[in-house]
């Protein structure tokens, strides 16, 4: 292994030892702030220093290999020593592209929950139905993973679809899992409504944001103008009787944000607040992404909120990711929210792409 990243190794364990021994500290653990700061940190040094452990009694056993490969005689012996050599020599090829992986630079949304929007694109009713079953697609695979999920936003149809849906994801890694989730679903189906048995094809736009914190990314009063106005839809006599629907225009960019699902004013304009910080935040990570050429390298797919990433083909039984060519048969699980054989084979090409980006 290069010097220079032993060199940083021994940085993180040095680090590593540090954070641990301020976590034990009366005064740290009256900070709830810094307890979490912390924790999170250490974790993360953590799992460094596991692979640089195990990556360093992996490298002494190869040694020992190789000194009795050199020494022995007995043709059985010297047999099982090779066989033992090339086995760990595979596992410190797999190591240490793990720990150069660990290595890259982290991003600031490495650790940011997630806003998601969903839209139904073209098809018509079709086209809100599809959509709403993405939601819940997505509902229920926060659950398989215990993020909490708040709607912050919906504008739903007459025949049970969704024109669009807003919500938050909180829980470790829901930002960095979903992604690449963003782009144009598309679904090829016979629906409901069709007698004539023919298939059509409706599509539904996902939009995958960071969560952005007050103190992320902090917008001017006079770059804002919030209207109010009377919701609709269903809400009982509040709904109708009392403006309590919030448009929110960031100015500077022609961004609009509408909020209508709480009674209070108050409540759907905070909310309005928070996805607009969430979308000024993602365009300001994007435009960074499409200039620096390491991460074009490493991107998988454009990038673009209309390439189309999916499609969902319920005749054929078959979900296909057009961006690195996987497919699965397993229709009804994947729509129950079992993403990750998807979104871990997503990662993976995403980490492969980084590390031979930085390789160039």
């Amino acid at each position: 292994m290069q010097q220079s990243i032993e060199a940083r190794l021994k940085e993180i364990a040095d680090r590593h030892g540090e954070v641990e021994r301020l976590m034990s500290q009366p005064e740290t653990a009256s900070d709830p702030n810094a307890i979490r700061r912390l924790g999170r940190e250490y974790s993360q040094l953590q799992h460094i220093v596991e692979l640089w452990n195990e990556m360093t009694n992996a490298q002494t056993e190869f040694d020992g290999a190789q000194e009795m490969i050199a020494e022995e005689k007995d043709p059985e012996v010297l047999e099982m020593a090779n066989l033992e050599a090339d086995d760990l020599k595979e596992k410190l090829k797999s190591l240490s592209a793990d720990i150069k992986l660990e290595l890259l630079p982290k991003d600031e949304t490495e650790h940011a929950d997630a806003v998601v929007e969903v839209r139904a694109g073209a098809g018509g009713d079709e086209a809100g139905l599809f959509a709403a079953e993405v939601f819940r697609m997505y509902q229920r695979y926060a659950e398989s993973r215990k993020w909490q999920m708040k709607v912050l936003s919906e504008n739903a149809t007459g025949v049970g679809g969704i024109k669009e849906v807003t919500f938050e994801l909180e829980g470790e890694g829901a930002y960095q899992r979903l992604h690449l989730e963003s782009g144009v679903h598309r679904v090829q189906r016979v629906p409901s409504t069709e007698s004539q048995g023919r298939i059509h094809t409706s599509t539904a736009t996902v939009a995958v944001m960071p969560k952005a914190e007050e103190l992320d990314l902090i917008i001017a009063d006079n770059d804002i103008n919030i209207d109010v106005f009377h919701s609709g839809g269903a809400g009982g006599q509040n709904v109708n009787k009392v403006a309590t629907a919030i448009r929110i225009t960031h100015l500077p960019t022609g961004l609009v944000v509408q909020c209508q699902n709480e009674r209070s004013q108050l409540q759907n304009k905070l909310q309005g607040m928070e996805i607009l910080r969430s979308r000024l935040w993602d365009m300001e990570l994007r435009k960074r992404q499409a200039e620096e050429s390491a991460n074009r390298k490493a991107q998988v797919g454009t990038g673009d909120r209309s390439e189309k990433i999916r499609t969902y083909n319920f005749p054929q039984s078959r979900i296909t990711d057009h961006r690195i060519g996987y497919t699965s048969h397993q229709m009804q699980n994947v729509m129950s929210g079992q993403l990750d054989d998807f979104i871990d084979a997503l990662l993976q090409e995403e980490q492969a792409r980084k590390l031979a980006a930085v390789g160039d």
